[in-house]
């Protein structure tokens, strides 16, 4: 019994981040990640270890079954959902040795975009193609999870990379370009500069609005930067006089978090393409914003 306690924790200590990230990839949200992970735990310490040959495999299949059920049940929320849906941000930028999950966060890519792009793949094209991707599991492994045959993974992994076409490849150690265009971006609403803003966004920029019905925003994209700067232009002249911004690193890239004093009130990432902001993502459902 006591070498399965030490078992256990040892599993909890080296997998939950790598378990936490697959299932925030697959999901979108990181409460709803966590909350898998920890029922997958619970689960596996009654599960009596002899009958487990590759525990981690085990438990990988284990989180993937169950963001499988839930996102059975979730298709139905979505459909059901205001407004455009983008995944709940977090803050990547915490000091690895006192959060672990930063350990993992810090190595793969979980730009909004990115996570964007996942959702466009079924289930199945989603499980293989981050296990491969990601994880680098082998085929072999990836099939005693997702329960097929290797050649189909291989064929599933295949689609999904020729569905999801060329990603976007973005460092994932920060640019001091990107970095000044979020300072420049902020600086331009707060002093209501438009020419500013309009030297900062490319000729195809977009932004992209969540609020899931609970705050008021756009339910559709706003396209180019003419229109993009009149919505803000009207945003900012309706703000609260302690409206700011603070900037952070949100799913890995430059961003910013804004606040009204004390109270978070939008996440904002981006999608860069060279000197300019190409895409904004702003999410203001305060369900999302729990986290931060």
């Amino acid at each position: 019994m006591g070498e399965y306690a030490i078992s256990t924790v040892k599993a909890y200590t080296e997998w939950k981040p790598m378990l936490t990230g697959l299932a925030y990839r697959m999901l979108g949200s990181m409460m709803d990640a966590e909350d898998i992970v920890q029922d997958v735990f619970i689960s596996w310490e009654k599960t009596p270890q002899e009958h487990v040959r590759h525990p981690k495999s085990y438990l990988c299949r284990m989180v993937t079954n169950r963001c499988l059920d839930y996102l059975k049940s979730a298709a139905y929320r979505r459909e059901q959902y205001i407004g455009e849906w983008l995944p709940e941000p977090i803050i990547t930028n915490h000091n690895a040795e006192t959060d672990p999950s930063d350990a993992f966060v810090a190595k793969e890519s979980l730009t909004t975009a990115y996570l964007i792009l996942l959702q466009q793949l079924s289930v199945t094209e989603r499980m293989v193609f981050l296990l491969r991707e990601v994880l680098r599991y082998d085929y072999d492994d990836i099939a005693d999870i997702v329960d097929k045959s290797s050649v189909n993974c291989r064929q599933i992994f295949r689609r999904a990379k020729r569905s999801l076409g060329d990603i976007p490849e973005q460092p994932l150690t920060l640019s001091s370009k990107q970095q000044a265009l979020v300072e420049q971006f902020t600086q331009a609403l707060q002093s209501e500069n438009t020419d500013q803003l309009l030297d900062l966004l490319s000729p195809e920029a977009i932004v992209y609005f969540d609020a899931g019905g609970k705050a008021l925003a756009p339910l559709r994209p706003i396209f180019g930067p003419e229109r993009i700067s009149r919505l803000f232009a009207g945003i900012v002249s309706d703000a609260p006089p302690d409206y700011r911004f603070a900037l952070c690193e949100v799913n890995g890239q430059p961003g910013a978090i804004a606040y009204t004093g004390t109270q978070v009130f939008a996440a904002i990432s981006f999608q860069y393409c060279g000197n300019y902001i190409e895409a904004i993502y702003i999410v203001m459902n305060p369900e999302k914003l729990q986290r931060l």
